[in-house]
């Protein structure tokens, strides 16, 4: 009878699910949010024209490693810019899927 008894405690369920209008400043907790996720965008552009201007100098000085690492800062850039854009949608999906887990 315990080990029932432990299972029907482990699948209780409480209620609990995000809701909007439970705390004071969501409206400015959400502004906040945005800005940092402006400011992210800013920076990004500015990492992506950093690492096309080191791309650039490493090919036309001959310098392989500066290349590479000219090229590798652009593709983290470009993967930084789609994880900022996708941000919304990517928490979205995980958390309906979290609400599916039974």
């Amino acid at each position: 009878m315990l080990a029932a008894e432990a299972i029907n405690h482990l699948a209780y369920d409480p209620g609990v699910a995000p809701a909007e209008g439970g705390l004071p400043g969501l409206a400015v907790l959400k502004s906040v949010v945005s800005s940092i996720n402006l400011f992210a965008v800013i920076a990004t552009v500015g990492a992506l024209c950093v690492a096309g201007i080191v791309w650039a100098w490493g090919h036309h000085t001959g310098s392989h490693g500066a290349e590479a690492k000219g090229k590798q800062g652009a593709l983290v850039a470009a993967g930084v810019a789609l994880l900022l854009g996708a941000a919304n949608g990517l928490i979205s999906f995980f958390s309906a899927l979290g609400t599916q887990v039974k």
